[in-house]
Order: C-alpha cells, then structure tokens, then sequence
C-alpha cells in the first residue's frame, strides 16, 4: 500500500512549472514536429515518463476523463497519483476520454476507439499521449502542414512502428480528428490533426 506521503510529489515549483508546460504544449501544438523540452519533475511513477506527468499536472483536472492502457491501468502508483494530483477521473470507455496515456505504444488500441470530436464541437476529442523510447534518433519523418514553413523533419523511435499511417484517417475527418503527443522522458512533439506525416524516403 502506497500512503499519500510515499507518492512521488509532482512538480517542485507548482505555478511556474505548470505555466512553463503549458508554454512547451502550446509550442509543441503551434509548431508540429518541434521539440520541446518540459522542466524538471520532483518525482512520478514507475511507468510513466516526466514529460507524462507533466503534462498530467498542467492540463488533466476533476473534468477531464482519462483512459489508460493496460500497463498504466494496472499500476496502483500511476492511479492514486494521477487521483491525488490531478483529480482526473479514470474511465474505461474510451469514446469520451479527453486525454489517453499510452505507456506501450506497441499496444495502442484503434484510434477509430477514441472520441473524435463532433463538427460543432471538434475539441471534443481525445488527445493521445504515447510514450515513445526517443524523440532525436531513429526514423525520420517528414511533417507539412499549418504551422510548419515548408517541412519539419522529426527523427523518433516509435511504436507502433506504423502511427502515422493510422493517423492519416483524420484527413477525412477534419475538423474532426483525434491530436498526438509523443513524450520521450523530458521531451515532447506534438502531431495536431491538420500534420501529415510521411516516413523520409517511404
């Protein structure tokens, strides 16, 4: 049994922390395929990254439903802090997530599964966070689209190997669509709904 007092602690400096990732998640959001890095994290839990619980800290709170995958929902550490700090409610359905913690990519659930949004109200949609194992090395990929002047190259070692094959359904979906944030420990890329993305001579 984990009491209050043995949970990793979240942020060192709550205000300027949250304000600095919320300033790396809207960079990341406006320029796709940049990286940006998140501030130091005092402590978080076994399987989930830095840049995850970062992210937790600044934009989940008691109205934002989450789903997480197998490895995260089991993990009694990752529910009572994401309880305790966030107050974010753990949900099993995931057609009405706002946000989906993907600790192992190569188990990524159909993103057809995840809320994608109405036209009326297309930020009703799920955000996937997927830990990745690197955002600087591994395969590159080209990136086009709003926020990027010309073409953005992104090297990442990811799983599924094929994520940005299957993100391609949200070209006919716009203005619906489902938004990605790769986390790799402090470092974060964001692939909005609007990004296309094609593997470097593939």
């Amino acid at each position: 049994m984990t009491t209050i007092a043995e949970l990793p602690p979240g942020f060192v400096d709550k205000v300027l922390s949250a304000q600095s990732t919320f300033r790396s998640v809207m960079d990341a959001m406006a320029r796709p395929g940049s990286v940006q890095r998140i501030v130091p994290m005092a402590g978080t839990p076994a399987t989930m990254m830095r840049g995850t619980a970062a992210i937790a800290l600044t934009l989940f709170d008691h109205d934002t439903p989450l789903w997480l995958d197998a490895r995260m929902s089991e993990s009694s550490d990752v529910l009572k802090w994401l309880k305790f700090h966030t107050g974010g409610p753990v949900i099993q359905d995931s057609s009405i997530a706002a946000f989906a913690l993907i600790s192992d990519g190569g188990a990524l659930p159909s993103l057809e599964r995840f809320a994608l949004g109405t036209n009326e109200y297309p930020d009703r949609s799920t955000t996937v966070i997927i830990q990745v194992d690197s955002l600087d090395t591994g395969r590159s990929f080209e990136l086009r689209g709003p926020g990027i002047d010309g073409i953005a190259t992104l090297q990442a070692s990811i799983k599924p190997f094929d994520l940005f094959e299957r993100l391609r359904f949200n070209e006919t979906l716009f203005p619906r669509g489902i938004d990605v944030v790769l986390v790799a420990d402090d470092a974060m890329v964001a692939i909005p709904r609007t990004t296309r993305v094609m593997s470097k001579g593939g």
